[in-house]
């Protein structure tokens, strides 16, 4: 290589995370051998604003123009070290990492020797590469101030509400005939007792007034194209069909409710009900003939078919028969559970309120379910009691099964058009569970609600406030820089077999009109697909060039590039 080429080397400590493994003074004196690194020191904490003014520092006192930080995991500290760079006038592309915490002494803790053999291999590879890096300059999109957010239920109303409060054009599209999705057949909400319409209705008000707020009810996304900033998306409305131009999407679908045909007798007799309906006759009255009532948890729920917990189901129950017992005190309620999920301070407090009022709570073995029996004027269930070591033999008046959320129906058809995940169990999956809560990996898409799995009302409600304010960021930008890590196409190689176009995942590849493949950068992830698959060679992944990686994979095994 070019022999003004500078590297410079970060070891990070991370504290004992890397330390007490490592030997990290012998790993900083080994980068101090390899070709072109003009610097190396170790950091206790490299991610520190001390650890940052450092890099800052050493890449202006020793002229540094590549720079290699060996610490944890890029996906999430990257960015930082990034900026730093930038900061200090080094192209933000000229920095490489290498991960010694989480692909070393994490794995390795009882190998602390070949761990810090590793770890030089690692940094070997790093500066290998960070030795052929060019500058990567990244393309600036307009964003249109305008949002689609898909379902008017209580998340999408307080999404687009937030967004219309922040001055931004929102268009809310609803496949019902109203607003207020299940919010509407709900009746009082826990813990501070609300009746949904105090909170539905003044939202609904809100939204239906906002200038800024077009409501599409009735209505149906057909077809989304185009990428974060710039999105075209066609939604059909009484048969008439219009396209909108936006600049970012929110998915507030929302969730279903189980209907457990079959389930401990479902769908065969009156008497057996889910919690949801249990809602709608509390809230409209009629149970005044009821005396006896046995609520079964973990219906549909746990399971084989789904075997998640829905949350909010104990919860659900445990707040009905508080509101059936102060109706009538003589009543006798009993819940039988697996696992009385009760989570958080307000939520506990209530299940003492239950056990204060006499509502028996039963725990059930997972392998000895209740069982029901039933003809048209009678309802017997018996339930093993572990506690008592006993079967207990009851019949009810009513018999309440708490059924799970599920994902709503069309969420793998707005999954398809918005080109984002769902998780195992169908619901939509973000980008990371921890760094990026409610974005997809697809840039300018948002989720919140029970569209990403279940939850409570306030919950929903928190992360629509979220959704709404990230969705806002770039919005209010107006432009944005998309990442400069990207494929480009040779076109005197290109013979347009379409390879590429058919295997890209963020339909990102196109032809142009001379009938070879062209990227739209903005919507390009730098996956690497098209890059792999190309039969004659044409395509390179900038920052991930083969000269790049051939380069890494030489120094795995110890030797430099001929």
């Amino acid at each position: 290589m070019e022999s003004e080429v500078k590297v410079g080397v970060f070891v990070c400590r991370c504290g004992i995370n890397i330390a007490s493994i490592i030997n990290v003074p012998e790993v900083v004196e080994y980068a101090k051998t390899l070709p072109n690194v003009a610097y190396a020191e170790e950091n206790l904490y490299t991610c520190s604003s001390e650890g940052m003014s450092r890099i800052k520092d050493a890449i202006k006192r020793h002229g540094l123009n590549r720079v290699v930080v060996a610490s944890c995991t890029p996906r999430t500290h990257e960015p930082l070290f990034q900026a730093a760079c930038e900061e200090a006038g080094l192209n933000p592309y000229l920095f490489e990492m290498a991960n010694i915490r989480d692909q070393c002494s994490w794995v390795h803790m009882h190998e602390p020797e070949a761990a810090t053999e590793k770890a030089k291999g690692l940094v070997r590879m790093a500066v290998a590469k960070a030795r052929m890096l060019e500058p990567g300059e990244e393309p600036e999109i307009e964003v249109k101030p305008t949002a689609l957010v898909i379902g008017g239920g209580v998340s999408g109303l307080v999404s687009a509400l937030s967004l219309s409060h922040q001055g931004f054009r929102v268009h809310l599209v609803e496949k019902q005939a109203e607003l207020g999705g299940m919010l509407l057949r709900l009746n009082k909400l826990f813990p501070h007792e609300k009746e949904s319409e105090e909170i539905l209705v003044p939202l609904i008000d809100s939204v239906k007034s906002s200038p800024n707020i077009k409501v599409n009810i009735s209505s149906t996304v057909r077809a989304v194209r185009g990428f974060m900033g710039n999105f075209d998306v066609e939604v059909e409305s009484l048969g008439m069909v219009e396209t909108i131009s936006v600049g970012t999407i929110i998915v507030a679908i929302g969730a279903d409710s189980l209907e457990p045909v079959g389930l401990y007798g479902y769908g065969g007799n009156k008497r057996i009900v889910t919690q949801m309906q249990l809602e709608e006759m509390i809230k409209h009255g009629g149970l005044e003939k009821v005396r006896e009532i046995v609520m079964i948890q973990c219906a549909g729920s746990r399971s084989d078919e789904r075997p998640y917990c829905s949350r909010i189901c104990c919860n659900e129950a445990v707040k009905n028969s508080i509101l059936l017992m102060k109706e009538d005190p003589q009543r006798e309620i009993y819940i039988l559970y697996r696992d009385l999920q009760t989570y958080g301070i307000h939520y506990s407090s209530i299940e003492w309120e239950a056990k204060e009022q006499g509502i028996k709570l039963i725990k059930y073995l997972a392998d000895k379910p209740p069982q029901v029996s039933s003809d048209n004027d009678r309802v017997t269930v018996r339930v093993f009691a572990p506690l008592l070591n006993e079967d207990i033999e009851i019949e009810p008046d009513l018999v309440v099964l708490s059924t799970p959320m599920i994902p709503a129906a069309d969420a793998r058809t707005i999954s398809q058009l918005l080109k984002v995940p769902l998780d195992s169990t169908g619901f939509f999956m973000e980008a990371h569970v921890k760094l990026r809560p409610i974005d997809f990996a697809t840039d300018g898409v948002y989720v919140c609600g029970t569209a990403h799995g279940p939850k409570d009302v306030g919950e929903s409600i928190s992360q629509a406030l979220g959704a709404a304010s990230r969705a806002g960021i770039p919005m209010a930008k107006g432009r944005i820089r998309a990442p400069a890590i990207t494929s480009k196409v040779d076109e005197n190689k290109c013979i347009g077999c379409g390879i590429c176009i058919e295997l890209c995942p963020y339909n990102a590849i196109r032809k142009n009109e001379i009938g070879v493949a062209q990227v739209t950068s903005a919507v390009c992830k730098g996956c690497g697909i098209c890059g792999a698959s190309c039969p004659e060679r044409a395509i390179t992944m900038i920052h991930f060039t083969n000269e790049q990686l051939l380069a890494q994979g030489l120094a795995a095994l110890g030797r430099d590039v001929e």
